[in-house]
């Protein structure tokens, strides 16, 4: 795998991208989404959570998109090989999943 490929798991109502298979969640933060194309939304999230992340060392980003009943559930978070601090890690994705100016232009580029 070249360095700028992302595995894609599609699945019947969800997908996932992920830099490694199989995929872990040793992080994950959770948020509803309204709908759209799930596969831009992944990699615009992907691409932020990574942004705050990028000093974790071991760090390999994962982003789960699911159907729901009520839009998109985005699972968001990935991999971390060795020691990391879980807590401060998981404050940093929720405060990307949440900020409303990136779920705006994550919904603007998922249309």
């Amino acid at each position: 795998m070249s360095r700028n490929r992302w595995h894609i798991l599609r699945e019947a109502r969800a997908l996932t991208m992920a830099r490694r298979v199989p995929v872990r969640f040793d992080l994950a933060v959770t948020t509803q989404l309204e709908g759209g194309n799930k596969l831009r939304l992944a990699r615009q999230v992907r691409q932020d959570i990574w942004r705050a992340l990028r000093g974790l060392r071991g760090f390999a980003p994962a982003v789960r998109i699911e159907e729901a009943a009520c839009g998109l559930r985005v699972i968001a978070g990935g991999q971390v090989e060795g020691r990391a601090p879980r807590m401060h890690s998981e404050e940093r994705i929720a405060h990307v999943l949440e900020n409303p100016a990136n779920r705006a232009r994550w919904l603007r580029w998922a249309a």
